[in-house]
């Protein structure tokens, strides 16, 4: 199990979705040996020191790593924190290595380990969950409108993709060529090469993570810039 988080000046944040990502890897049956690594890419803050402090780097048995990138590019961050668990286990098949993802703004229940690789048991090459807000966040009029905006279906899949939620099975990963080293949306560019390689994906409701409601993120054209476009349509 690999989990892979990109960070841009999240040292509010981080320490807590580290936590709650080895929370759910120790709550998960089904999760083997497992390594975070997070990708502080352009940070000025302290992010990196947090980071490395939340998975013991400076302890005997730490519970992953932390890697510097000055790239500026989420996609990029992603490429090198999922290179980075494939050289960790590089002496594992890679049908058995499941790389999740999510973001450091971004907090996660203690399913989301079990829940991806329930799918990933009955042969999923790639998951696709949803996110909420999260309800600490107080802009009860973004909140209202992500809950009568945000589309899921009655079968229980939505269309939905996030970096922020989203596995993917190693072989399935190096066949549809990797994260793009774009600066925003790779998480769409990841999943329609996998689409188009002909890769079993599910899209559950069931996987949720709960993430920030900002307006004002760290990636143009990112979520926090989604959100607050679509405050403004409603305006």
């Amino acid at each position: 199990m690999g989990i892979v988080i990109p960070a841009q000046n999240e040292e509010a944040t981080i320490e807590r979705c580290i936590r709650t990502v080895l929370a759910s890897c120790d709550a998960s049956e089904r999760c083997g040996e497992a390594w975070v690594v997070l990708v502080a890419d352009r940070c000025t803050d302290r992010t990196l020191e947090f980071a490395r402090s939340a998975l013991g780097c400076a302890r005997p048995r730490p519970r992953g790593e932390a890697l510097v990138s000055t790239a500026g590019s989420p996609g990029t961050a992603r490429r090198l924190g999922a290179a980075a668990v494939m050289n960790h286990f590089r002496h594992r098949d890679p049908r058995r290595i499941w790389l999740a993802n999510t973001d450091a703004d971004t907090h996660v229940p203690l399913d989301w380990i079990s829940t991806h690789l329930e799918h990933a048991d009955a042969n999923a090459g790639a998951v696709a969950g949803i996110v909420e807000l999260d309800p600490l966040d107080l802009r009860t009029d973004v909140h209202e409108l992500y809950r009568t905006t945000y589309e899921l279906a009655a079968d229980g899949t939505h269309s939905h993709v996030h970096g922020a939620n989203l596995g993917v099975r190693a072989d399935a990963y190096l066949d549809a060529g990797g994260w793009s080293d774009v600066t925003v949306a790779e998480d769409h560019c990841l999943w329609g090469r996998l689409l188009n390689r002909g890769w079993r994906v599910r899209s559950p409701v069931a996987s949720v993570v709960l993430t920030s409601g900002r307006l004002h993120g760290r990636a143009t054209g990112g979520f926090a810039d989604t959100l607050r476009r679509e405050l403004g349509a409603h305006d």
